[in-house]
């Protein structure tokens, strides 16, 4: 099986790679149109700033390969912000393969951004098989995807919000899988046997 990490200004690929390597599955890190689009399985990772990263994908073409794949497809933390259709960071058009906007958290009790532990409940999809209702996984981040109908996890911070969604071949999550411990690394293997 042919596992790709999509390779552009995004951060996190290193440690999304070696969460891989822990439940044993070997995956290219590559921007080649080709093996990305040949893959079985896409990860799209992503930390930092919408625009920006944006932009890094338009460069490379990236922004039209990635909305044409038709094999499962994953975003992690801001590759699930960057899926959807708008983010209020820096007014950045997105994706569009969610019609969701991305909206920065606003309160005067809760620190922004949400750093840490945080639990995900109202678990469905095959991406959440065999995943406890109220487990806990890892968060970094200032902007978040409302509740919706591809809410596949609820999180509560500042209000509840949509932590993972679903829709077709695409699945996001808003927390760090690689950094999740063994939740993390079950939500993996579970996108890794997704038919």
């Amino acid at each position: 099986m042919k596992i790709v990490i999509i390779k552009y200004n995004a951060g996190n690929i290193q440690s999304v790679l070696y969460a891989l390597e822990r439940i044993g599955v070997h995956a290219i890190v590559t921007a080649d149109h080709e093996e990305i689009i040949t893959a079985d399985k896409v990860i799209f990772p992503g930390v930092g700033e919408a625009s920006s990263a944006m932009n890094s994908l338009k460069e490379n073409n990236l922004d039209q390969i990635i909305k044409s794949l038709k094999q499962p497809v994953l975003g992690i933390c801001v590759g699930m912000q960057l899926l959807c259709k708008y983010s209020e960071e820096n007014n950045t058009e997105c994706l569009g393969v969610f019609d969701e906007p991305v909206k920065k958290f606003e309160s005067t009790v809760d620190k922004i951004p949400q750093i840490g532990w945080n639990n995900i409940y109202d678990l469905r999809s095959a991406l959440m098989k065999d995943i406890l209702e109220n487990s806990y996984c890892y968060f970094v981040h200032s902007y978040y995807v409302p509740m919706n109908a591809h809410a596949i996890a609820t999180t509560d911070y500042v209000q509840p919000y949509a932590s993972a969604i679903h829709k077709n071949n695409f699945y996001g999550v808003q927390f760090h899988t690689e950094k999740s411990a063994v939740v993390g690394e079950r939500i993996l293997k579970n996108f890794i046997e997704i038919i």
